[in-house]
């Protein structure tokens, strides 16, 4: 070999070295690292960006073009915002969500923007997550694009993404920067997502669990959830292989789930089976169920039976009083109530009953 080309090529080899060990470096950046998240349900949403600041330029149509940017440099022939700086904005659903009620699977996404000059932008989910910021952004690994509208705030200094309006089902999370508010909607089918991870966990060491049984036929009880498949799993509890056994708890949910099955008769003899191994809260509990319920013949029979085992609680008695009350028996409410207050009661409790007593009349 020449030393010209022996030259040349211990040249290339040093600057791919220095390369290299450069990209190795853990340095500081200006636009420093950051993520936030937030839980929706038992859905985990990420967001990972750095926070370039405003350091006074002008943002908006300037250091952030409006429209689609020609970029001139990677593989994109257009490219929309990066939503940050340095690499890709990335946003992670643990499970499938939607996006101003537009679907999209669970998956970790390039996310990138197009700011339009009449107070809108277009958010755009990327399949590719990976990619360094929007240099070699293509518009068919799009998975999902939303329009929103942009709200003016007051000044924020750095880029910010951060989560409001959480509430059982749902989240906004948006950016704001300088003086501009960008969010998007995301919901989350929490009850269908909860129930596909319960039927994980019971086919796990978890369903070796009584307890985890239980937990999962109520939840699907009152979370709107297959009732038939909710008597399977409270059967489990009662009666399964594992671990099974006859509590208040799995008894009485097993009755609420009959009764919603239109199973009138079974519900009542379960009701009564649970009354007669529950302790004094259990009973308390039962009782209050059942006025919900507007059952008023066994809330009083479980209310008296709880009087009957505990003389001396001006609890039971105000809790018996608000039965009888309930279902139209003034005389014996007010006997009840009385006596409730007369057993030196708790000031909530004496509360209560002289509420009930004006109601009827009697303070």
């Amino acid at each position: 070999m020449k030393l010209k080309n022996f030259t040349k090529v211990i040249t290339c080899f040093l600057i791919m070295l220095s390369f290299n060990l450069k990209a190795q470096l853990n340095l500081p950046r200006g636009s420093q690292l950051a993520t936030v998240s937030q839980r929706v349900g038992i859905t985990d949403v990420y967001i990972k960006y750095s926070r370039p600041s405003v350091k006074g330029r002008e943002v908006w149509g300037k250091l952030v073009p409006y429209g689609m940017n020609d970029l001139r440099f990677g593989t994109a022939k257009e490219s929309p915002w990066r939503a940050g700086a340095n690499e890709n904005t990335v946003i992670k659903f643990t499970n499938d969500v939607s996006v101003e009620g537009k679907p999209l699977k669970a998956g970790k996404y390039g996310l990138h923007m197009v700011i339009n000059t009449d107070n809108t932008a277009t958010i755009i989910f990327s399949k590719n997550h990976t990619a360094w910021g929007s240099f070699f952004y293509d518009s068919s690994e799009d998975a999902l694009r939303v329009n929103v509208k942009t709200k003016t705030i007051p000044h924020v200094e750095q880029l910010t993404f951060d989560f409001t309006n959480v509430d059982k089902a749902s989240t906004v999370a948006s950016l704001k920067w300088e003086k501009k508010q960008i969010p998007f909607k995301i919901e989350v089918d929490v009850t269908n997502v909860v129930l596909e991870d319960i039927r994980k966990k019971l086919q796990s060491q978890s369903g070796f669990s009584r307890q985890t049984w239980e937990q999962a036929a109520n939840y699907s009880l009152n979370n709107g959830g297959d009732l038939n498949e909710a008597l399977g799993w409270v059967n489990n509890a009662i009666e399964g292989q594992f671990y099974s056994q006859k509590t208040f708890r799995n008894l009485s949910i097993k009755a609420q789930i009959l009764n919603k099955l239109g199973r009138v008769e079974e519900y009542g003899k379960l009701m009564d089976e649970a009354a007669s191994i529950a302790n004094t809260n259990q009973l308390n509990q039962l009782g209050y169920a059942m006025l919900n319920a507007k059952d008023y013949p066994r809330a009083i029979k479980y209310l008296k039976k709880n009087v009957d085992n505990n003389p001396t609680s001006a609890n039971a008695y105000d809790s018996l009083g608000e039965a009888y009350k309930a279902a139209g028996d003034k005389k014996n409410a007010v006997k009840a109530l009385k006596k409730s207050l007369s057993l030196n009661p708790p000031a909530n409790v004496k509360a209560n009953s002289e509420k009930l007593l004006k109601e009827l009349g009697e303070m």
